[in-house]
């Protein structure tokens, strides 16, 4: 006998995405998180965007996964009144040797199923008249999002097809019982033990930590984590711009530039920057203002170094290192690694907010397709996707 049909790993916003829907399939389903509160890491140390799904190679998870999950994410915060703003994206070439860069960004983004308006540097102005820019391109898709109040939204909507979230728990170790899994680890404190038919690994930068603790899971499927701080600054004073503003990506850098956004008090911001590091360290440093004014003066040349704040920063769970070509998301199953009702999902970085629901999706239905015989009768009458 199973305690439980679904245990996911991990409360951020993914992971809770997931819950949700394995529950509204008719699970049930209990969710483990080793923090006191959801989400206390990447889920709620990000530029809350709502992406588009410009910059991401044509036939990937990241492009796949991003363009429908963002379709889905505006129809489920204006169902559920999660606050959100579809204020648009400009993305701006600074001198004419950029200007190739932003071409190839519009035919990237038109192999995604995005249309980019090109903008002449006119247009540009006419826009946003502080901006420094040859051309532009204006996403309209693009938006921002209070992450807070989704994942709030997610917990709520898993708690009323009856799932539940346990935080304050640690999972230490899993064991393979035929077509089950034995859970061992502490909550509170105090030790448990259950089982459960499937296990969703959606701890994030953690997630490789609990899947060594995996029994015959094999290391070499194990991919390597590259944690990866992103810094931001908040601006006092009102801001300049009515949407947001990223500069060109940087070759060969793992980051999109330092952008400005707005959260959905109006509050202007700057970053995230791209930093490796070895542990996690949300520390921002007051000495980085030069840098970061330097980076935002070349699309804003009012920039006031003066009111730029260290305000927050986050950790990337990335797959690729410094100077390697970025890698996709990562999600596997037994047909990967070998082991019964696992779904492990590795490398979840942006645009991880933007794809939560498509990503729910998928790991429901992939579910459903690997073992038919025990979720036919879940999913018989419950067969919906959110929202």
């Amino acid at each position: 006998m199973t305690d439980i049909d679904s245990v996911v790993a991990g409360a951020g916003l993914v992971g809770l995405a997931i819950a949700a829907q394995l529950a509204a399939r008719g699970q049930s389903v209990l969710v483990l998180e080793q923090e006191n509160w959801p989400g206390q890491h990447a889920s709620s140390r990000n530029s809350e965007v709502i992406h588009a799904g410009i910059y991401y190679p044509a036939g990937s998870l990241k492009a796949e996964l991003c363009r429908s999950g963002r379709d889905q994410l505006y129809a489920w915060c204006a169902a559920r009144g999660v606050a959100h703003r579809q204020i648009g994206k400009l993305v701006v070439a600074v001198n004419a040797a950029e200007v190739p860069a932003l071409h190839q960004l519009q035919q990237r983004a038109a192999a995604n199923g995005v249309d980019l308006q090109w903008l002449d540097a006119a247009a540009v102005a006419d826009r946003e008249p502080q901006l420094r820019a040859v051309a532009g391109l204006f996403s309209p898709l693009t938006g921002i999002i209070d992450s807070h109040g989704l994942m709030q939204s997610y917990e709520a909507a898993l708690q009323q097809q009856g799932g539940q979230l346990l935080c304050q728990t640690r999972l230490e170790r899993v064991e393979t019982r035929g077509n089950n899994l034995q859970l061992h680890g502490t909550s509170a404190g105090a030790s448990f033990s259950l089982s459960c038919r499937y296990l969703i690994n959606a701890a994030g930068f953690f997630a490789q930590q609990l899947a060594q603790c995996i029994e015959g899971l094999p290391a070499t499927s194990i991919p390597p984590l590259q944690l990866c701080q992103g810094r931001y600054f908040s601006y006092a004073g009102p801001s300049p711009f009515q949407h947001l503003v990223y500069p060109m990506p940087e070759p060969g850098n793992a980051g999109l530039g330092v952008h400005a956004t707005l959260d959905m008090a109006g509050q202007l911001r700057f970053g995230p920057d791209v930093a490796y590091c070895d542990s996690i360290d949300y520390r921002v440093d007051e000495g980085l203002r030069e840098h970061f004014a330097q980076a935002i003066s070349r699309y804003w040349p009012a920039c006031d170094a003066a009111r730029l704040q260290p305000a927050y920063s986050g950790i990337r769970a990335k797959l690729s290192g410094p100077g390697e070509p970025p890698e996709d998301f990562v999600i596997q199953d037994h047909c990967t690694h070998g082991v019964h009702g696992l779904i492990n999902l590795y490398g979840i970085e942006s645009p991880g907010l933007t794809a939560s629901l498509a990503l729910a999706s998928r790991v429901a239905s992939r579910l459903q397709r690997l073992y038919p015989e025990t979720t036919a009768s879940h999913a018989a009458n419950h067969d919906k996707e959110y929202p």
